[in-house]
């Protein structure tokens, strides 16, 4: 009988289990305890925030009116009724000035003190300094006083007293400020409060008077407070700002049911998900090691295994794939290798084929030489030049073949490459198309074998040559620069040099872009396929890249890079 835990599925069941179930538990008392210290904090934050908002409205409050009572008092129009003495005729310039501001005091007095007009308030003028609280009825007040200077320096013709109430509707900006409720404490007395008013018994008993946060149980709910004092003395009037700690920490308790829920049915899915996991990864695992034990027994390395099931483990399927891809590419390797000892075998047979056939090739040649001295019928001259134009094409095949199997001899030294481009142009027979060549006057010369080069240019060329001549044919009709073609040099940036052949011929198939470079491969129906491959081969040897770009029908361009300069000795390259 196998014990609970000893076959792979139920290990893998409970492994997975309380892999999933351990670190949800832990998680939610994580997250529950960082929230909570993360909630306090963010009540703390939105006191200090609201208070420190609540500060700053204050102070623009205080520098508004300062500068406005300054500007008021400097007024020529105030100085003059002032002067008068005569409230009549200072009560409508009053006005005025008392609604610009806005301001929901405004006295004048005279020189000696006496009022002569106040508006907003019964209060006659405050003999308080410069700012000052006052309670005004059910109201707190507070005023800013400034003196009407005269013509002469420190001459005072009078005092102008703003003031503004810390009332109901201040308290209500200061809410929608800050978010937060705002009750103004004086003395005994609650002047305004965005609270409830029968908590004002409790905010007069309760409030904290320094600049301390506290927790204040108001009527049955806890809100967070932090005064403001108005002023510099202990028992100035001061705001107080409160932030219920329920309604801060509302969220707190929706986030908590909601991952409480969350928790219990992660729990529920990762049970489930565990005994499916085990079952997707002990099916294919079986599988693979059945499959496995065979081709280790067998040792066919062609053994395929059976498709994964949809549901199985993606590990497991990602390992079958692998091993199949590995299986292939072994097989692959095989045949790779195979192919490899068949062209190393055929190109040493060339090889030898090609000695082999030069040297009839050289005694026919010196034999038509003769044929060709001797005077005879029209018939046999033809005979004779059609013989040496099939050697000579013989002749160019088994170079071809010993240019590519034997190691090149590179012979460095300077090339100008406007004459090296030249020469070739030359050498190629361009009839029916025209070949211009274009070099940059920075190109200069490079230190190369320029035999070897001229030899790739001349192959290149007659490439471009046949390309332009066989869209020619097939459209005898086309443009005249349809059959140009184009060569040239220039330097680049790192100074190496780049030389080109560019036609607007036939071009290459897409299909066998990347196969003009294998040897033996060609689309021409008297080639070797070894002309490009001969070509990079010098190109490598000359420590430089060749490219081809080309669309059928369209143009073919093959670029060469090559260093600015090799060093001044004979290398063999294999």
């Amino acid at each position: 009988m196998t014990p609970p835990l000893g076959s792979l599925r139920s290990r893998v069941f409970v492994a997975t289990a309380l892999v999933a179930v351990l670190p949800i538990t832990a998680a939610l008392l994580f997250v529950t305890g960082r929230v909570s210290a993360q909630a306090e904090t963010e009540l703390r934050r939105r006191l200090e925030e609201a208070v420190r908002l609540v500060g700053q409205s204050h102070r623009t409050r205080l520098e508004l009116a300062a500068e406005r009572a300054g500007v008021i008092a400097d007024l020529p129009k105030l100085k003059a009724a002032v002067d008068t003495g005569d409230a009549p005729t200072i009560e409508p310039i009053a006005r005025d000035y008392r609604e610009r501001v806005r301001a929901d005091v405004f006295v004048v007095a005279d020189r000696a003190g006496r009022t002569l007009v106040a508006l907003g308030t019964r209060e006659r003028r405050w003999q308080s300094g410069k700012t000052a609280f006052h309670a005004d009825g059910g109201r707190l007040l507070e005023t800013f006083e400034v003196p009407i200077e005269g013509i002469l320096p420190h001459e005072v013709w009078g005092w102008l007293t703003l003031g503004f109430a810390l009332d109901e509707a201040f308290v209500s900006r200061l809410r929608a400020l800050t978010g937060s409720e705002i009750a103004v404490l004086g003395g005994d007395r609650v002047f305004a409060s965005t609270l409830p008013r029968r908590l004002d018994p409790l905010l007069l008993a309760r409030a904290p008077r320094q600049g301390i946060t506290v927790e204040l149980d108001l009527g049955g709910e806890v809100y967070g407070a932090a005064p403001f004092l108005l002023g510099p003395e202990a028992d100035a009037p001061r705001l107080l700002v409160l932030h219920s700690r329920p309604e801060a920490l509302r969220p707190l308790r929706t986030l908590r049911g909601a991952v409480a829920a969350a928790t219990v049915a992660a729990i529920v899915a990762s049970v489930l998900l565990s005994w499916a996991l085990a079952r997707t990864v002990t099916r294919p695992m079986a599988a693979l090691t059945s499959a496995m034990k065979e081709i280790a027994a067998t040792g066919d390395l062609g053994r395929s295994i059976a498709p994964a099931h949809p549901w199985d483990d993606e590990d497991a399927k990602v390992l079958s794939r692998t091993f199949g891809t590995l299986t292939a590419s072994i097989a692959r390797f095989q045949r790779e290798a195979a192919l490899r000892d068949r062209l190393s075998a055929l190109g040493r047979l060339s090889t030898v084929i090609a000695h082999e056939v030069r040297n009839p090739l050289m005694i026919i040649k010196g034999s038509l030489l003769s044929l060709k001295r001797d005077d005879g019928t029209p018939e046999l001259r033809e005979a004779a030049a059609d013989i040496e134009q099939q050697v000579a094409r013989l002749d160019r095949v088994v170079g071809d073949v010993l240019d590519y199997a034997r190691p090149l001899r590179i012979e460095p030294a300077p090339v100008d490459l406007a004459g090296l481009l030249a020469e070739a142009a030359r050498a190629v027979s361009a009839e029916g198309a025209a070949i211009r060549v274009a070099v940059d006057s920075a190109a200069g010369s490079v230190v190369t074998d320029g035999e070897r080069l001229r030899a790739v240019l001349v192959n290149l060329l007659e490439n471009a040559r046949d390309s332009v001549l066989a869209r020619a044919a097939a459209d005898p009709a086309g443009s005249s620069a349809a059959r140009a073609i184009e060569t040239g040099a220039c330097r680049l940036e790192d100074g190496r040099v780049r030389l080109w052949v560019q036609d607007h011929g036939a071009g290459i198939a897409s299909a066998n872009l990347a196969k003009v470079f294998e040897p033996y491969f060609t689309t021409k129906r008297t080639g070797t396929g070894l002309g490009l491959a001969i070509a990079r081969k010098v190109v490598e040897a000359l420590g430089g890249t060749i490219r081809v770009d080309s669309r059928e029908g369209a143009f073919t361009r093959v670029e060469v890079e090559l260093p600015p300069a090799l060093p001044l000795r004979s290398l063999e390259v294999p």
